[in-house]
């Protein structure tokens, strides 16, 4: 039989998400028509490539072999039409929409590489983003490789780009707000409200690392997606949260940076050598060269902090 590519990438989408909405989201088709083309195929396979309720979607071990195969066959299929056709495929970039310098560094890559084109992605951290790395969906991401509850696959490579500082956010009639600088001994004494996501297991395992090496006090864990989820939170509960400053604030909120030590979030490119076009190889050396331009790699003059798997990454790559 023969198959159908645009079929092919239906069944990868849902095998990524588990959720046909969510991969109808992905896909831009509604979701009955993706459920209609899985079913098609199914049938004309003679065997069931999932296995759902109303609650619940799974591969079956079909289905698993189907989408390892699939996935290089779409790859192949990409390459094949870039080389006949003399073009070039967009470099997928997903850009976290948390606060990392990572923006900004995109507008550097459009100016510095009108030949090459681009296709951004958000979201809300490297947690939800491997899956679609794995996948060849994304080329480059970036965020914190540690924390993610397990190792990063032996496809996926890394390179540091900066350190962030964390700093909180705060309303503007709480005690620390009348400080310029908070040092995280005077964070000790008020409790602290913590805003993560199962999407987010990297910025959580930071949270809590910092929580524990600083003996904080934890009045409620909030579950949410963004920084205006956070900032809702915070405007609600009136607990200070960690976060990253700079960006914009609503009436009745404050930032204020962190100090003795300055708490620093390492992040990092993240790409899959498997699926990685010829393009990426460039797009990494002008990252790479941008950021030891502005400095984002050196840590701050002042006593600074990093959970130590993120010091150990700091000291082995220098």
């Amino acid at each position: 039989m023969d198959l159908d590519l645009r079929q092919v990438r239906y069944v990868v989408a849902l095998a990524d998400e588990l959720h046909f909405g969510r991969a109808a989201d992905r896909l831009v088709i509604a979701q009955q028509t993706l459920s209609a083309q899985i079913r098609s195929l199914e049938k004309r396979l003679g065997v069931p490539l999932f296995v759902r309720d109303r609650r619940h979607v799974a591969l079956t071990p079909a289905g698993e072999t189907f989408v390892k195969r699939g996935r290089r066959l779409l790859t192949e299929a990409e390459r094949l039409v870039e080389e006949v056709t003399h073009t070039h495929a967009p470099l997928r970039i997903d850009v976290p929409n948390e606060g990392l310098p990572s923006i900004p560094l995109f507008h550097y890559l459009r100016t510095q590489t009108h030949d090459m084109p681009f296709e951004v992605a958000l979201s809300h951290g490297l947690t939800k983003t491997l899956p679609r790395l794995l996948a060849g969906d994304l080329d480059l991401a970036f965020g914190r490789p540690h924390g993610l509850g397990r190792p990063l696959a032996a496809a996926l490579a890394t390179m540091p780009v900066g350190l962030e500082p964390i700093g909180i956010i705060l309303p503007t009639g709480h005690p620390l707000a009348d400080r310029d600088r908070v040092p995280l001994a005077a964070l000790a004494e008020h409790q602290l409200l913590v805003h993560t996501s199962d999407e987010t297991a990297e910025w959580r395992d930071w949270v809590d690392q910092a929580v524990a090496a600083f003996g904080l006090q934890v009045a409620t864990r909030v579950r949410g997606h963004g920084r205006t989820s956070a900032q809702v939170a915070v405007q609600a509960l009136g607990h200070p949260a960690f976060s990253l400053i700079g960006a914009h604030l609503p009436d009745g909120l404050t930032a204020r940076p962190l100090t003795d030590p300055v708490p620093l979030y390492h992040w990092h490119a993240v790409w899959n050598t498997a699926t990685a076009p010829p393009a990426l190889k460039r797009t990494l050396k002008l990252i790479h060269t941008y950021a030891r331009t502005h400095h984002w790699h050196r840590p701050p003059a002042a006593a600074w902090w990093l959970p130590q798997p993120d010091y150990d990454t700091l000291r082995a790559t220098g």
